[in-house]
């Protein structure tokens, strides 16, 4: 490498520098967030090179994919986790591109309703059948046990990590 350069380093990678710094659960957490993230991103550049598509988007559509009945744009927000002013844009986008429709609702004008048109359930299923794909070729180098350990061992790790949540609290 010539002089003067560096190289972006992860959480990860930092932790491994200065291991005095760090206990074991902490380089966990950012082992999970390092493997989390790169798997996004790459998830993330394949739809985007292949589909034109954001992962956002791929995410509001497997919502509604799962609701042949549409959802409220509330019920989105909520699933998705983000703000109604995040998915009335992501709709309004893929509105514009033929993939879903909006409704009111019958007994609340008020509430907009949302569904995946016919063009949307095609554009859906090819995208989620490639995303598959795409998950089973970053996990390629894992044996069938390996996926069923990390399984158990991540449901555990949820599990605790909802045990011991404040559930909203602060704690000092």
């Amino acid at each position: 490498m010539a002089e003067g350069t560096t190289i972006a380093l992860d959480a990860e990678t930092r932790a491994l520098e200065r291991p005095r710094d760090h206990t074991r659960e902490l380089r966990l957490w950012l082992r999970l967030l390092t493997c989390t993230n790169m798997i996004e991103s790459e998830i993330r550049r394949r739809l985007r090179e292949r589909f034109d598509v954001t992962l956002p988007r791929f995410d509001l559509m497997a919502q509604l994919d799962k609701a042949p009945d549409g959802l409220s744009l509330g019920e989105i927000s909520r699933r998705m986790m983000v703000s109604n002013g995040n998915v009335t844009g992501l709709v309004e986008r893929l509105a514009e591109d033929g993939l879903v429709e909006r409704r009111a609702s019958d007994t609340d004008r008020r509430s907009t309703f949302v569904r995946l048109t016919d063009a949307g359930h095609a554009a859906f299923a090819e995208m989620a059948a490639e995303h598959a794909e795409w998950i089973g070729d970053l996990f390629t180098d894992l044996s069938p046990a390996d996926i069923e350990g990390l399984l158990e061992h991540l449901a555990r790790t949820k599990a605790s990590v909802d045990d011991h949540s404040n559930k909203g609290e602060t704690s000092r």
